[in-house]
């Protein structure tokens, strides 16, 4: 991520409000030759992600060890033709949250516990939708099913924010490329990208 302290403004309650809201991120492991990585949904409860993951899959047989789970969010290309101001260059503005820490693998006795917080978390968003539970699935199929993932928890010990939203230009110009690449088309969730670069974290 951009190291300049001008895009690492938002404070740690405000990442991890924005992380929990994705609510899916690249789990990074070191290992030997390149680093391993899954893409997972999460949950955050008291400085801590729950997840789960297929037992077969390479990042659950490297656990337990430190992690980096990777969050991201809106991003796009910023023309500098957007900016109204001389000598600009192109430019990617993006947000996005790391959260490192330990990742260590829970007993299986506790893989419903940590299904249930997942399917809530994220039915619970569907409402007025009659929420999914695991009640649904039949014992037999569920119990199937549940002995090929294994649950995980991700002890949260730094967060890393870096929200690249033009904060070192003028308001002005700012603003200007706000409103171009609100109806741009290069990049991801532009118009909340747009947003936040009308009014980025102080």
């Amino acid at each position: 991520m951009h190291p300049n302290p001008i895009y690492r403004q938002a404070d740690d309650a405000l990442n991890l409000a924005f992380a929990a809201r994705q609510g899916a991120g690249l789990l990074c492991l070191s290992a030997d030759g390149a680093p391993l990585a899954a893409q997972t949904p999460f949950v955050i409860r008291d400085g801590h992600v729950f997840l789960h993951l297929v037992r077969s899959n390479p990042v659950a047989r490297a656990a337990p060890g430190p992690a980096r789970l990777i969050v991201t969010g809106p991003q796009g290309y910023v023309s500098p033709d957007w900016y109204g101001m001389e000598h600009q260059v192109p430019t990617w503005n993006y947000v996005s949250v790391h959260l490192l820490g330990q990742l260590e693998p829970l007993p299986q006795g506790e893989l419903r516990h940590v299904l249930d917080m997942l399917s809530e978390e994220f039915e619970t968003r569907l409402l007025p939708k009659p929420a999914w539970t695991a009640d649904k699935m039949p014992a037999e199929a569920m119990e199937r099913l549940m002995r090929m993932i294994q649950p995980f928890r991700l002890h949260i010990d730094s967060i890393e924010g870096t929200w690249k939203l033009a904060q070192n230009k003028p308001e002005e110009a700012r603003l200007a490329a706000a409103e171009g690449l609100a109806a741009g088309h290069t990049g991801l969730d532009l118009a909340e990208l747009a947003a936040l670069m009308r009014d980025p974290p102080a």
